[in-house]
């Protein structure tokens, strides 16, 4: 069955660095766009970032532009997000998403605290 597992969060300091894995089964990988969102306590699930099958097109959201970096690698099954300059804002789980087969799956996520 799909599944992605993410891990890579943990506790950091504000102007901080974190990089995020997003290991996927289940699908043929490749041919397959992928995103990161995020939630935060009390908040909505909101988009971080997404990246195309071949890698070649990314988006990010206005609160991560410059600050984050998603990438790929294809023949690891695998989805990465560089968080650069981390702010107490961007305290929340990561999950890893895809739209596969018309469904969208998710992962458990990954906590990232940004506390000094």
């Amino acid at each position: 069955q799909v599944q992605f597992v993410e891990s890579g969060g943990g506790l950091v300091q504000p102007g901080g660095s974190l990089k995020l894995s997003c290991v996927a089964s289940g699908f043929t990988f490749s041919t397959h766009g992928l995103n990161w969102f995020r939630q935060a306590p009390g908040k909505v699930r909101e988009f971080v970032a997404a990246i195309s099958s071949t890698g070649l097109i990314t988006n990010y959201a206005d609160s991560v532009k410059g600050r984050a970096t998603i990438s790929r690698d294809n023949a690891k099954n695998t989805a990465y997000l560089q968080m650069n300059s981390l702010k107490p804002e961007d305290t929340a789980v990561y999950y890893c998403n895809g739209n596969i087969r018309g469904y969208n799956y998710w992962g458990q996520g990954t906590q990232v605290t940004v506390s000094s």
